[in-house]
């Protein structure tokens, strides 16, 4: 049996603004995303991760890692859903899922360190 697919879809780290999270650096939120990405692999999942800019390559490189195999879920992470100013970015990317993966599984984590669970919510290895 193939193993269940996971996309786990966020904004590149160089864009990110996290002064207003005392104690993370990109460093540390990139060692987040690439440990929760070993421990899904580690559960049985094939895992990828795909970190895409603000702007106009966004929907682009979204699109080319929606099409590029099959998928069962895409997490969405918690920096395309705030702040509010990225909500239009937010409904595009929830859109192209919608239009190129219709049959997938979408779940969001909290934070860069809950992403195995929050798959876990929706698909089992």
């Amino acid at each position: 049996m193939a193993k269940k697919t996971v996309l786990a879809i966020g904004i590149e780290l160089s864009l990110v603004d996290l002064s207003g999270f005392p104690g993370l650096t990109p460093d540390l939120v990139r060692n987040f995303i690439e440990g929760q990405i070993e421990r899904l692999r580690a559960l049985g999942y094939d895992a990828e991760s795909c970190l895409i800019n603000l702007g106009e390559t966004a929907e682009a490189v979204t699109v080319a890692a929606f099409t590029s195999r099959h998928l069962d879920c895409v997490v969405i992470g918690a920096g395309l859903r705030e702040p509010a100013e990225r909500l239009l970015l937010f409904e595009r990317i929830i859109n192209l899922v919608l239009i190129h993966v219709p049959h997938v599984r979408i779940c969001f984590n909290t934070t860069p360190a809950d992403t195995a669970e929050a798959v876990q919510h929706w698909i089992k290895p």
